[in-house]
């Protein structure tokens, strides 16, 4: 659906992107994360044909995607990371300004953008002004706009930022539905925790270049491999203990009390093989499991240049 080729973009001599690449598949919910600066807004911008760029080559929906032409621009919809909303406008007079643009105008056009309107939950704001709505509503109605001509990609700059939780909550389901009608989503957060529970695939960029991407299960789990191997012994303790010492995949053991952790680099058939060697040497164990991080500490990893890039 979306493909990204070598892409490089300066602002005078400061390389905003250098070398991107980046594949997004039909129907992925895409959470586009990175340091400030790192080049999520100008890759944003550059999809949605807002910017030009240097050199690379991009596709949207198989069409050569190249500045100024062709009709791929009809097939995006693009939410900034600014409100983009004009005072004294009710937020019908608001839609409707924007539906004129696409020539969608009369009783028709109006009862189209009452149901987009109910899919984002204001309906019952249609006469309200657009400056008296809290920052949640306002980000929906930004949504709503940019969905006036049902664009099969969308492309959401920070749509929660400043939200409240309940706020974020109500734009993670709205955004999920959108996914499951099939719709092409990238979206860009600082909030990690949402972009782990709602996306299909993420994505980490640094210094204009792509350091992961992949599943969220995919990128966990490469990374928790390396993550200490945990364990909770209810017997056996130092029959364990020393099975643990001899075995050569084993560093940095260390117990506080019944539980002991310990660098492990092995994979799941050597976890297992160790699992079973501690049990025939006589340890009682209640839990054995590798201990589990989370995206933001695999942001930060990434992001203080520990790992290599790479695409899992």
């Amino acid at each position: 659906m979306i493909k990204i080729e070598q892409m490089v973009k300066y602002y005078g001599s400061f390389p905003a992107l250098n070398g991107l690449s980046l594949q997004i598949d039909k129907g992925e919910l895409f959470g586009f994360v990175g340091p400030n600066g790192a080049g999520k807004t100008t890759t944003m911008k550059i999809l949605a044909g807002l910017l030009p760029y240097e050199s690379g080559e991009m596709w949207i929906d198989g069409e050569a995607a190249v500045s100024g032409t062709g009709s791929w621009k009809e097939k995006i919809g693009y939410m900034p990371d600014f409100f983009g909303v004009y005072d004294n406008l009710k937020v019908m007079e608001y839609m409707e300004f924007y539906a004129s643009i696409y020539g969608m105008e009369g009783h028709g056009a109006r009862e189209y953008l009452y149901e987009l309107l109910d899919h984002m939950g204001l309906s019952d704001k249609a006469d309200a002004y657009v400056d008296h709505l809290s920052r949640g509503m306002k980000q929906r109605l930004c949504l709503a706009r940019a969905l006036i001509h049902d664009p099969p990609i969308l492309i959401l700059d920070e749509p929660a930022s400043g939200m409240e939780p309940r706020a974020r909550y109500e734009l993670r389901e709205i955004l999920r539905q959108l996914s499951a009608e099939g719709r092409t989503i990238i979206v860009s957060s600082h909030i990690l925790p949402d972009l782990a529970e709602m996306c299909t695939s993420i994505g980490i960029i640094e210094e204009g270049k792509m350091v992961v991407k992949g599943t969220v299960e995919q990128i966990m789990s490469r990374f928790n491999a390396s993550n200490p191997l945990v364990m909770q012994f209810t017997s056996g303790q130092e029959e364990g203990m020393r099975v643990l010492k001899e075995n050569p995949l084993t560093q940095n053991i260390a117990s506080r009390g019944n539980s002991v952790s310990v660098i492990f680099h092995g994979g799941a058939e050597e976890e297992a093989d160790l699992l079973a060697q501690l049990i025939r040497a006589g340890a009682m164990i209640s839990s054995y499991r590798r201990e589990e991080g989370n995206l933001e500490e695999l942001f930060l990893r990434l992001t203080e240049g520990g790992d290599q890039h790479a695409e899992v």
